[in-house]
């Protein structure tokens, strides 16, 4: 997690080398840049990001999402990270 003013860029730049063996990254279009999804592909990872309105060429991506939704209550928001994590961690 990074603070809220900083760019997604950075965030998704830090953790590349670190990404799971993975079939696709489904991600918001705070991570649509060209390198990024360079970066997925040529980990074999196919990149679900929906492009930004200010970008020329449109992207191809599935439409399909993860329905979310998180109270701005930390305690709620840290809660629900950690029982993902529960989950992940059983499958």
């Amino acid at each position: 997690m990074t603070a809220g003013q900083v760019s997604d860029y950075i965030g998704a730049a830090a953790l590349l080398d670190e990404l799971p063996k993975a079939q696709w990254l489904l991600a918001d279009r705070g991570y649509d840049a060209d390198w990024f999804r360079d970066a997925l592909q040529g980990k074999g990872i196919k990149p679900c990001i929906p492009g930004r309105k200010s970008r020329n060429k449109a992207v191809k991506y599935d439409k399909r999402r993860v329905a979310t939704r998180y109270d701005r209550c930390p305690t709620v928001f840290f809660s629900v990270i950690c029982l993902a994590a529960t989950v992940l961690f059983w499958l």
